[in-house]
């Protein structure tokens, strides 16, 4: 397979926008207990470096969120594939997303996290696409708006692939026939 990137975001973008939202982020939550809760696997890139932008004292977890896949006969359900170890109940937690597209599965989460009763809850993506989003979800923090492309990098992936990449990039179409 061929490895045509059109690069959609440097990987300086991505840190200077990276280092902004940290800002804000410190301003807004300053002395609160603040919980940032990344989902599984494509949000770790970008929660790494957003917690060293952030200039105030954070805990943070990680939770697994799973959709099955279209070809399966329970397509659409969702389900928690790991939990949080921390407490949140009574604390600041800021959800961490690498991407919303359709918004369901965030969503899922969202209502998920809300059970546990945490004083505030809010997102932040690194990248949305608000014209395929199927459910109006609080952004509170954006790094970039996207089109319909298909991206990897930075954490995203195709089929666990190209993760590792330290830019987001958009994949020649030809990578995708028969998907």
């Amino acid at each position: 397979m061929s490895r045509n990137y059109d690069i959609l975001f440097s990987a300086a973008e991505i840190q200077t926008r990276v280092q902004e939202l940290g800002a804000q982020i410190s301003r807004d939550y300053q002395g609160k207990d603040l919980v940032l809760v990344a989902m599984l696997k494509g949000s770790i890139y970008f929660m790494a470096d957003l917690t060293r932008a952030i200039d105030l004292p954070i805990a943070f977890d990680l939770i697994g969120i799973s959709s099955l896949g279209r070809a399966s006969q329970d397509a659409g359900i969702v389900r928690v594939t790991k939990d949080l170890d921390l407490e949140i109940e009574g604390r600041e937690v800021l959800v961490v997303e690498e991407i919303v597209r359709s918004g369901l599965t965030t969503n899922y989460m969202l209502q998920y996290l809300e059970k546990r009763r945490p004083k505030s809850l809010r997102l932040i993506s690194l990248l949305a696409n608000p014209e395929q989003q199927l459910i109006d979800l609080p952004l509170d923090y954006l790094g970039f708006e996207i089109d319909y492309s298909r991206v990897v990098g930075y954490g995203m992936d195709f089929r666990e692939q190209d993760r590792h990449l330290p830019f987001i990039a958009s994949l020649d179409k030809e990578r995708y026939k028969g998907q």
